[in-house]
């Protein structure tokens, strides 16, 4: 999937990836995605949690070999 920035929060937990991921998206473009990468299992209900209280679209998510993979558009 095409992305316009990269976010890699690996090994850090809850609440460091979605404070990253947040402030990340503070400096982007409305309509442009972002690509996160993730460890922390909590990670998955956190991000789609996050994506609904804010209004910007969770496009997907994903788990490969224990790293979370997920696809957001900043609103």
């Amino acid at each position: 999937m095409h992305y316009d920035r990269k976010l890699d929060v690996q090994g850090l937990s809850c609440p460091l990836p979605i404070l990253r991921t947040k402030k990340a998206l503070s400096e982007m473009a409305s309509g442009e995605i972002l690509h996160v990468l993730a460890t922390d299992p909590g990670s998955m209900k956190d991000f789609q949690a996050f994506a609904k209280q804010t209004g910007n679209e969770l496009l997907s998510s994903a788990e490969i070999r224990q790293v979370f993979e997920y696809y957001i558009r900043r609103k």
